[in-house]
């Protein structure tokens, strides 16, 4: 009985350290999604598209969306932690890969201090996205907690897009080429097809090439 419980409680500690080393080593959902709802007060549509959560080893819980409501757009921050008071305005900083940081004032909703949103900066978040691989915030909170994020943008292009097309925005000239069909969009649509077809395509590419060099 005695050696019974010795290996059942080495058991549960061994199952127990798996399922945080599982935990710690799996890595985040790297894409974005697009999402269509109905606000709950006036039942009026909207549409966003959300940023993956960061790696929860290294960062804080920080979702990054980008939202059509009542056609305009907004940026949005939704942290698991107090960032400060409600219908209060705050500082958020932004880096795209290696370029300079971008700091810009964001206000939390007046029914959440953990919530925020910004109007006037979301066009140029969005845009910046659109140009880059990575995006990483940091927020100073009200408490001198600093939180931090970085979420890839891989796969970002389409929900974003979508989100533009619903509130009747364009995609600026830079952007509308540089995402008209992406690395990761060929990586994505190439991963799908079979051994023979991809064969296909690799011979075409060969062609092209040539005749390019």
């Amino acid at each position: 009985m005695k050696y019974s419980r010795f290996f059942a409680t080495i058991i549960q500690q061994i199952i127990l350290a798996l399922l945080v080393f599982y935990a710690i080593n799996t890595p985040a959902d790297e894409d974005w999604i697009y999402h269509q709802d109905r606000d709950r007060a006036t039942n009026a549509a909207y549409s966003f598209a959300r940023s993956p959560l960061p790696r929860h080893d290294l960062y804080d819980e920080i979702r990054l969306e980008i939202v059509c409501k009542e056609n305009k757009l907004q940026a949005v921050i939704d942290t698991e932690t107090l960032i400060t008071s409600q219908d209060r305005t705050f500082n958020l900083e932004y880096q795209i890969d290696k370029n300079p940081a971008v700091t810009i004032q964001m206000r939390t909703f007046k029914d959440s201090k953990r919530r925020a949103y910004t109007k006037e900066y979301a066009k140029r978040i969005a845009d910046d996205i659109l140009t880059g691989q990575a995006i990483f915030i940091r927020i100073n909170t009200l408490i001198g907690r600093v939180l931090s994020g970085s979420m890839p943008l891989t796969n970002a292009a389409t929900p974003i897009k979508r989100v533009f097309t619903d509130c009747g925005i364009e995609l600026s000239e830079k952007n509308a080429d540089e995402t008209a069909y992406s690395l990761a969009d060929f990586e994505q649509d190439f991963s799908k097809l079979s051994t023979e077809q991809q064969q296909q395509v690799l011979n075409k590419i060969q062609k092209i090439m040539m005749e390019i060099r």
